[in-house]
């Protein structure tokens, strides 16, 4: 019976051997190797459980914190410090997000970004769409700023453009800031002769390539994606009416 079966036996191992057997093997590999860089990919982001809201002083982020977690008007101020909360995207209480409200004067805000970025999941970027003709030159250069960190940019967080104060009259549209915007940083990045320091504190050698070179830039060639959303944190009526957060709260379940 063994005599029988040696020539099956040595037949298997000669198959086991040959061409087709080796590009199964090699293909099997390569599942398992991309396998486990997508699961640690997917563990280093599910690390980051934070969600930074940055801006400029007097952008309205603190009240739009406050009206995340409370859902209440309250009075606020300059913050000189950071503030956090868990905030709950939906009824499930197993899906949050830890919001931190970051100060926006220029003295603090890139330190304090030093401190969360590694963290972020995501970032909303607050602007005050009142005053944002005459700010422009300022909001454009912090968001500069974040967008050239090597942190940022290799962990590539959700950005958020978050157009506040809708509920005034001469508020600017999501719309034309995004088109501001994006001008102002084509100008940044062409006119930016010295080479940047990281918000680390490391020299990047030059300055970080937004966009397409030999392209005027827009945020579709960012590598994080990038939204724009009309919101108002005070509301239509004020500090007896709700505020006009929709957007924003969707936005925030998408990314949890």
């Amino acid at each position: 019976m063994a005599g029988g079966l040696e020539p099956h036996l040595e037949a298997l191992r000669r198959e086991l051997r040959g061409p087709a057997v080796l590009s199964v093997l090699i293909a099997l590999v390569a599942v398992a190797i991309t396998f486990l860089i997508w699961r640690f990919v997917q563990g280093r982001r599910s690390s980051r459980k934070a969600v930074l809201l940055l801006g400029l002083c007097d952008a309205g982020k603190t009240l739009l914190f406050a009206r995340l977690l409370s859902g209440r008007y309250r009075d606020t101020q300059t913050s000189i410090t950071d503030s956090s909360a868990v905030y709950r995207v939906s009824r499930d209480k197993s899906t949050n997000v830890t919001l931190i409200d970051l100060p926006g004067h220029e003295s603090l805000r890139l330190q304090f970004l030093e401190r969360f970025k590694a963290a972020a999941r995501a970032i909303v970027f607050v602007v005050d769409s009142v005053a944002f003709q005459r700010e422009v030159k300022d909001v454009a250069e912090f968001l500069y700023q974040v967008l050239v960190d090597s942190t940022v940019l290799r962990n590539a967080p959700a950005l958020l453009i978050a157009c506040n104060k809708q509920d005034v009259t001469m508020a600017k549209s999501a719309k034309l800031i995004q088109q501001q915007l994006e001008k102002e940083l084509n100008t940044l990045r062409v006119t930016r002769s010295a080479a940047p320091t990281s918000l680390d504190g490391s020299a990047t050698g030059g300055p970080a390539q937004l966009g397409k070179k030999g392209k005027d830039f827009d945020f579709s060639q960012l590598p994080m994606k990038v939204e724009f959303v009309e919101c108002s944190a005070r509301g239509s009526k004020g500090e007896e009416g709700e505020a006009d957060l929709e957007g924003l709260e969707k936005w925030l379940v998408k990314v949890a």
